[in-house]
């Protein structure tokens, strides 16, 4: 499956390196939801992480690290949407 999705998160230093490296890795997932399952786990030990589709995927979504808690949440609102009160939408980039 081709992957739609990517999560760029920060790597913490370790040891001395060598030489310089970039202090952020980007991994991509064919869906929204391994994404958002690798999303948790990098919360979850204190890193900062942003995601986003792929192009040419459609429509483009751009989560920055302001809005992934938003987003994670998102997935369960999607689920309850058609069934409780509250259909307050969240905003999608």
């Amino acid at each position: 499956m081709t992957p739609t999705w990517y999560v760029t998160f920060e790597v913490r230093k370790r040891g001395t390196l060598p030489k310089q490296r970039s202090p952020r890795e980007t991994r991509t997932f064919a869906t929204e939801a391994e994404a958002k399952a690798f999303v948790r786990a990098n919360l979850d030990e204190g890193l900062v992480v942003f995601a986003g589709t792929i192009n040419p995927h459609v429509p483009k979504q751009l989560i920055p690290s302001s809005r992934i808690q938003a987003w994670l949440v998102d997935e369960q609102w999607n689920a309850e949407r058609d069934t409780g009160p509250d259909r307050t939408p969240i905003t999608r980039f």
